[in-house]
């Protein structure tokens, strides 16, 4: 996944905006013209993610500010590992700092959670995907987060793919009447529908759906729903799915697993800036 310089540039200039306001007063205590050279470094094992957003931090403040990575994005990092030197202006790296970290950990956390659900997977053919559950501001750097941690992104938004939810069907009055409604207006857009029950699958298939959403089923309902379905759509499972049960869920047959944890419930990567000189 691809995220244009000019969308990442907007996002970091909103975080330093937030933090810098008027000016930091703090780092105008030193001369203007002190340099220094700092390392950043991981506490914790995990994966590297949003070195594009970190550079920005500190290009926006300081142009003059160079940055040297020993890891690229979507790379296993250890505990204690130098992930990168900086030099530059005093000033520009202590103003920058916070912002450049908030990035780097949060993404950082995205990408490494992921690799745990697709390390998990590793034994079967089963994708696991995003959702629309990120960081309001956040969508698409979450995303790319989650493809550098090796996960597939759903779609991005409301406007790349149907996806017929419960309070659709209950608007439109049945799964027959929302499908139909969705094929008619998908000016090219994917169609999925979402269902949590087999007698909602079977109205599905029924239907022509050609994607299905098995919201919260049991294991048991999951393995009648794959015999039930016979390859005719493509299943994917949400809810309650954990690192302990979701092999289980991914060997009953289905195609796509979806995950709102490996972007909502995550803890920022343990990252560190020090002043060398």
């Amino acid at each position: 996944m691809n995220i244009k310089l000019s969308a990442i540039q907007q996002q970091v200039a909103q975080a330093l905006e937030e933090d810098i306001g008027h000016g930091d007063v703090t780092a105008n205590l030193l001369a203007a013209e002190q340099t220094s050279s700092a390392n950043v470094i991981t506490r914790e094992p995990g994966v590297l993610c949003g070195t594009q957003w970190f550079d920005q931090c500190f290009l926006q403040v300081d142009k003059t500010v160079k940055i040297n990575w020993q890891a690229q994005d979507g790379d296993a990092i250890s505990a204690n590992q130098t992930l990168c030197t900086i030099d530059g202006p005093t000033r520009a790296l202590l103003t920058s700092e916070r912002s450049a970290l908030n990035f780097l950990q949060t993404l950082s956390a995205t990408a490494s959670i992921t690799r745990l659900y697709v390390d998990a997977l590793a034994n079967t053919p089963v994708e696991i995907l995003d959702t629309r559950k990120t960081i309001p501001g956040l969508r698409k750097a979450q995303k790319y987060a989650v493809f550098c941690g090796g996960g597939t992104n759903h779609r991005i938004g409301l406007y790349d793919m149907i996806l017929i939810k419960e309070n659709h069907i209950a608007s439109c009055g049945s799964i027959t009447t929302a499908l139909t409604q969705a094929r008619q207006n998908s000016q090219g857009c994917e169609i999925e529908i979402e269902v949590e029950s087999i007698e909602q699958l079977e109205q599905a298939l029924a239907a022509g759906a050609p994607r299905i959403l098995l919201d919260n089923f049991t294991h048991d309902d999951l393995v009648k729903a794959v015999a039930l379905n016979q390859q005719r759509a493509k299943l994917e499972v949400s809810g309650n799915i954990t690192l302990e049960n979701i092999n289980e869920v991914a060997m009953t047959g289905i195609d796509y697993i979806s995950s709102g944890a490996i972007t909502k419930n995550i803890q920022a990567l343990d990252l560190s800036m020090k002043i060398l000189s």
